[in-house]
C-alpha cells in the first residue's frame, strides 16, 4: 500500500514538473514572438520613415533617372535612386564659358556642370555599385561631414548634394534613411567619376 502510494505521488510530481515545464515553454515560445513582432513592427516603422524622407527630401530629384515625355522629364521608377546612367555621355556643353561665368547647368537631371567640374549622381541603390557595402558609419561619415562614400579622407561631396542641408536630421532619421536604402531593390549601375574643372585638367 505505501509502494502503492509512493509510486502515485511520484506520478503525480512528474506530471507536475512536466506540466510546470510545458507552461514555461510556452510562456517563453510567446514572449520571444511578441518581441519578433514588435522588432518586425520596428523595422517595419523605420522603413516607413525613411522612405517618406528620401521622397520629401528631394533624393529623387537628382539620384533617379529621368524620361522624357510630352510633360517633360518624369522619373524613371524602373531605375529609382540609380544614380546617372553609366553609358549616358558626359553633357555636351562648354564647360570653359560656364566655368568662367560661375553658371551651373544640367541637361539630365542626373549630371551638373560648373565651376566644380562635372558631377554626377551616385547610385543609392542596395547594388554593390551603390552603397550595397556600406555600413552606417560611412552614411553618417557622408551626410554629416559631406565626404564622398563617407570616407573621413576623401573628396568633399560636390554640387549640387546638399549634404550640409540633410545633415541637420536627426540620428533617428538618417537611420532610417540609410535603412530604407539597404532595403531598396539592387540596381547595377557604375555611375561615372566626377570630373575636374577645366582649368585645373589644363594644368593652370
Amino acid at each position: 500500500m505505501k509502494k502503492r502510494l509512493l509510486f502515485t505521488s511520484l506520478v503525480v510530481f512528474l506530471g507536475v514538473m512536466l506540466l510546470a515545464q510545458f507552461t514555461k515553454g510556452r510562456t517563453k515560445e510567446k514572449a520571444e514572438l511578441a518581441s519578433l513582432e514588435q522588432l518586425q513592427q520596428a523595422n517595419k516603422q523605420q522603413l516607413q520613415l525613411g522612405e517618406r524622407l528620401v521622397y520629401i527630401g528631394g533624393c529623387h530629384d537628382c539620384h533617379t533617372p529621368k524620361k522624357m515625355t510630352d510633360k517633360g522629364p518624369v522619373m524613371d521608377f524602373s531605375r529609382a535612386l540609380s544614380g546617372h546612367p553609366a553609358k549616358l555621355p558626359p553633357p555636351d556643353v562648354d564647360r570653359k564659358e560656364i566655368e568662367q561665368k560661375g553658371l551651373a547647368v544640367t541637361q539630365t537631371l542626373t549630371a551638373w556642370v560648373g565651376p566644380w567640374g562635372i558631377s554626377y549622381a551616385a547610385n543609392l541603390t542596395s547594388d554593390p555599385t551603390g552603397i550595397g557595402n556600406w555600413t552606417e558609419k560611412n552614411f553618417f561619415t557622408a551626410i554629416r561631414q559631406g565626404k564622398h562614400k563617407g570616407i573621413e579622407s576623401g573628396r568633399m561631396l560636390l554640387p549640387p548634394m546638399p549634404w550640409d542641408m540633410i545633415s541637420h536630421m536627426t540620428d533617428e532619421e538618417l537611420r532610417a534613411v540609410f535603412a530604407y536604402l539597404k532595403s531598396t531593390k539592387p540596381i547595377k549601375n557604375v555611375v561615372p567619376p566626377a570630373q575636374p574643372p577645366v582649368s585645373a585638367a589644363a594644368g593652370k
